[in-house]
């Protein structure tokens, strides 16, 4: 997905062992372990007469975790993918040295002029260092492939990456964990030896409580402390745990364009403005670059 305006929440608030804000990058905080932008899609309506249409668009420097709560997109990209994301599963794309991608409703939506809920989250993994040159990719992992379990009222899925004993099936290419959590009751998040690195959660519905704070949906929390995490995610809520160790290095971005390289980045804009980027074969749409 294009990042045409990130969301920086610039009352982002510190409450003692947590940093509370909207999505990451946001104030006080520009990345969490790898991950270095988050978008919310949705809860929205969508059909018959508006649907989703994202114009061919090029990354460098990351991955895109695609990750639907409800809805269906339809991905296809210059390395010859099309492929639709329904809820649950993972659309994960490694953008390396320059890919392009669009991203739509499927035309089987468009087709039956019914009304269907978008929602869902975009999610940009920046790669480490010296693998920001490698060849793009693009893989599929359906919802049943994810490791799930129960704990006292919490049920969990390992979207990506390791943490609690298991791993996803994604092919990540650093340390991190994305998990999605849903309660029945309410459920005292204990971390310590089952993650690693920093931490971040981000409030879907429902509320966690943190430092005595009631936090709600729509926001975020990122723990000042690695490996520790001292909430209760209240009953009937929902959450995404995300993090891992930091990379050494900064990481730079530039509207889709991400690299510990501002000239690499300066060369990236240079390339989709002159239209030299690796292009789609079959989709001539074109986002320019944002001035």
């Amino acid at each position: 997905m294009s990042n045409t305006g990130i969301i920086i929440e610039e009352r982002s608030r510190d409450i003692g062992d947590f940093l509370v804000g909207r999505l990451i990058p946001f104030r006080k905080k520009r990345m969490v372990g790898p991950f270095i932008f988050i978008d919310h899609m949705g809860p929205t309506a969508l059909g018959p007469e508006q649907y989703m249409d994202v114009d061919q668009h090029p990354h460098i420097g990351l991955s895109t975790l695609t990750y639907l709560l409800d809805g269906q997109l339809q991905h296809q990209d210059g390395i010859g993918t099309n492929q639709t994301i329904l809820p649950g599963s993972v659309n994960w794309m490694v953008a390396g040295k320059g890919v392009t991608h669009t991203e739509r409703t499927p035309q089987a939506l468009r087709d039956s002029q019914s009304q269907f809920t978008m929602h869902g989250y975009q999610i940009w993994v920046a790669l480490p260092k010296e693998l920001e040159d490698i060849a793009p990719e693009f893989h599929h992992i359906p919802a049943s492939d994810l490791p799930t379990w129960q704990d006292h009222g919490a049920s969990f899925i390992l979207v990506a990456g390791k943490g609690y004993g298991r791993q996803s099936p994604v092919p990540v290419h650093s340390e991190l964990f994305m998990i999605d959590i849903k309660t029945t009751a309410d459920y005292v998040m204990d971390v310590q030896g089952s993650l690693a690195g920093e931490i971040g959660i981000a409030i879907i519905e429902g509320n966690v409580v943190a430092c005595g704070d009631m936090i709600p949906a729509g926001n975020m929390l990122v723990s000042k402390m690695d490996d520790v995490c001292d909430v209760t995610i209240a009953a009937g809520s929902h959450v995404l745990l995300f993090g891992g160790p930091a990379f050494p290095e900064e990481r730079y971005i530039h509207w889709n364009f991400v690299s510990h390289s501002k000239e690499k980045i300066e060369q990236a804009k240079q390339s989709w403005k002159d239209k030299t980027f690796p292009m789609m074969d079959n989709d001539d749409s074109y986002v320019p670059l944002p001035e």
